[in-house]
């Protein structure tokens, strides 16, 4: 019995070292084959274009496709769920940012995920402010006048959102919050779609980020009224941050980043990680961002990680306060 258990542990020491070899070459092979990153809004969202944006140079790095698959619906919630069931082998990574990992869950009675514990944290890729924005014919020509006009208003002001859960609804609820208002909540499929409908006047507010709302501002379509960032956007110095007007308890900034299933080896996420970094540093990159409102925030998988977790802590206390529930 004794020399059977000895020969077979050193039997598997002796497999061991091919073992582990394999694992080693395996991450280094990494990668083999073209990766799935998936987008959980339709195009043309901040998001979206976050994706876009860092798509051709990081497979040009990484030397194989980037193929974006476009997994809309419940606030992103659909394809962080689906992320969840992926294997973890760094082929199918995800688009992150604040609505789906910092704020959706925490809308559900029985949450589908753990924004926290069941992903695989990456790198941040870029943090901006939120943009306040209304139309151009408002007689507001901030936010401060915009909350005195509204609570003339009660019962009649409605804020849009890309969709129930997303970080556009949470602005707003932060804002009745510390406001005072009672402005109505109008969900839509998607920023793009509330931005049209805010146009047309269904609306009068959206707080969304810069890369949805700055075109629109700049062609004279919608008027920014603030910013919700600590410093105030390049895009818009004339533009005042919520803090500058007294309205300081609305300052929030939303993040994106890559992120892919929860026990992804650790020399693939490293892999990605530092080239990813490299892309981000790359100046036309970091011009693209700016121009969009939004600001390169590199961090690797430590940093994103305690960032994500400082932010859900955030948008969950809000949530309980507000009694905010979407089942």
């Amino acid at each position: 019995m004794i020399s059977r258990t000895i020969r077979r542990t050193f039997a598997l020491c002796a497999i061991a070292p091919f073992a582990l070899g394999a694992g080693i070459a395996g991450a280094q092979d990494y990668p083999s084959k073209p990766i799935r990153l998936i987008v959980g809004y339709p195009p043309g969202g901040g998001i979206d274009f976050a994706a876009r944006t860092v798509q051709m140079p990081l497979q040009e790095a990484l030397k194989t496709n980037i193929v974006i698959d476009y997994k809309p619906g419940a606030s992103g919630m659909i394809a962080a769920t689906e992320l969840t069931r992926a294997a973890p082998d760094g082929y199918t990574l995800l688009m992150a940012n604040t609505g789906p990992f910092a704020i959706a869950p925490y809308l559900q009675s029985k949450p589908p995920y753990d924004p926290v514990r069941q992903f695989t944290y990456i790198g941040q890729i870029s943090q901006g402010s939120y943009i306040a924005v209304t139309r151009p014919d408002h007689p507001s020509s901030d936010l401060r006048q915009f909350v005195s006009w509204a609570k003339t208003q009660p019962g009649k002001v409605n804020f849009a959102s890309g969709g129930a859960g997303t970080s556009t609804h949470l602005n707003g609820e932060l804002m009745n919050q510390v406001t005072g208002l009672d402005m109505t909540h109008v969900p839509y499929k998607g920023s793009a779609p509330a931005m049209q409908e805010l146009i047309g006047g269904q609306t009068q507010i959206l707080i969304d980020a810069g890369s949805v709302v700055l075109p629109q501002i700049k062609g004279g379509k919608l008027k920014a009224l603030a910013v919700t960032g600590p410093q105030r956007d390049p895009q818009l110095p004339d533009v005042p941050t919520v803090r500058e007007l007294g309205i300081g308890g609305m300052e929030a900034v939303g993040f994106q980043g890559l992120v892919g299933p929860a026990g992804m080896p650790k020399a693939v996420v490293q892999r990605l990680s530092a080239e990813l970094a490299k892309v981000l540093a790359q100046p036309d990159i970091k011009a693209k961002f700016a121009a969009a409102g939004a600001e390169v925030h590199s961090q690797g998988p430590q940093g994103f990680s305690a960032f994500v977790k400082s932010d859900n802590e955030k948008w969950a206390k809000l949530i309980r306060e507000r009694k905010l529930q979407l089942d």
